[in-house]
């Protein structure tokens, strides 16, 4: 067998790839979907996840050719089966005639048996255990550690992808900004003159609580100036009212917005971002937007942005450390040195 990695020593002419994760771990995999489009700048790419990521895709158009909603599958808890889908997609992907499958949606189980039924040609990705490598099947074992858009990326690499970049991204369209303007909610707000306050999160149980938020919001208001805006979904409007009935100063409160897209064009010109670990975490980074990320569940070595100067990340399960977020929050919104911060004693700051 050749020792050339797959990606060079077969002609590639479509990808699927399989990830089927909701929005910040969809993002975490732009750096590797990047790396892939420049090393396959011809191949028709698709997509394969949860019927939401469409979106992704189309916002990801330059990545991304066609997707393809995945039906679910018993061993994955991100959606409920749809079983009366299940023959016409495997069917459906097997006439495509992929020529290679990606498995990038985690460890391989049982990921790495969902692909192998797309009927590709070739097949890669990560599967616990032992590296395998034959002429049209490489799975690599899958990394213990590390954050991950690297683990992602580096599995790219090893297949004979170039790095493209590990950063991410997160493209604010024209509609985007269309639907801010439509709703108002920016009107009157100076860009670079006002703070985004996230306090909802997918899982609730992952969330500070309102009045940490409210405190954390007051005071940057009170020391810096800025207005404050809370940003989250319609469903977490409740926990936004709360929050805001916690605040002295006067927030805005972005919930009726009907979109992320949206969303994102408001915190575009944002001056800092306080949040969960949650999507917006993500969406912040690929804006290039500051922001204090507080973890209290997942993995901080893996969830947390690469930029460790722009975004500090603060592990606080039982809501005591508001003093912490307070003080990182104003050395972000002052500017300040990140080797005067070292020398200060505020890094590292997990």
């Amino acid at each position: 067998m050749s020792r050339r990695p797959l990606l060079h020593r077969l002609e590639i002419t479509s990808v699927a790839v399989f990830r089927a994760l909701y929005l910040g771990d969809m993002l975490c995999a732009v750096p590797a979907l990047r790396a892939l489009r420049a090393s396959l700048p011809k191949a028709r790419i698709t997509l394969v996840g949860l019927p939401w990521a469409r979106q992704f895709a189309r916002r990801f158009h330059r990545y991304i050719d066609d997707f393809v909603p995945f039906p679910g599958h018993p061993l994955l808890p991100e959606q409920e089966v749809r079983h009366a889908e299940l023959t016409p997609f495997y069917a459906g992907m097997c006439e495509r005639r992929f020529t290679l499958a990606l498995q990038l949606h985690g460890n391989g189980t049982p990921a790495n048996d969902i692909v192998t039924g797309f009927g590709a040609r070739a097949m890669a990705g990560y599967a616990m255990g032992d590296t395998v490598a034959t002429e049209h099947t490489v799975l690599f074992p899958y990394p213990s550690v590390g954050a991950e858009s690297d683990r992602l990326l580096g599995l790219v690499e090893r297949l004979g992808a170039s790095a493209a970049g590990d950063y991410l991204e997160f493209p604010v369209a024209p509609e985007d900004r269309q639907e801010l303007e439509a709703s108002g909610i920016a009107d009157g707000l100076v860009p670079g003159n006002y703070i985004c306050i996230h306090p909802g999160a997918r899982k609730r149980d992952k969330c500070w609580p309102p009045r940490r938020f409210a405190e954390v919001a007051d005071r940057l208001a009170a020391e810096f100036g800025v207005g404050v805006v809370l940003t989250g979904s319609a469903d977490e409007a409740e926990l936004i009212s709360e929050t805001a009935s916690h605040m002295q100063a006067r927030a805005i409160n972005a919930a009726a917005l009907n979109s992320i897209g949206a969303m994102a064009a408001l915190m575009k010109n944002a001056r800092l971002l306080v949040c969960n670990d949650t999507g917006v975490s993500h969406i912040a980074a690929g804006l290039r937007l500051k922001s204090v990320v507080i973890f209290s569940k997942a993995d901080i070595a893996r969830w947390a942005p690469l930029d460790r100067d722009k975004h500090r990340c603060i592990w606080d399960p039982d809501a005591q450390r508001s003093a912490a977020v307070l003080q990182h929050a104003r050395v972000l919104l002052a500017g300040t040195d990140p080797h005067r911060q070292r020398r200060a004693g505020l890094w590292p700051y997990f």
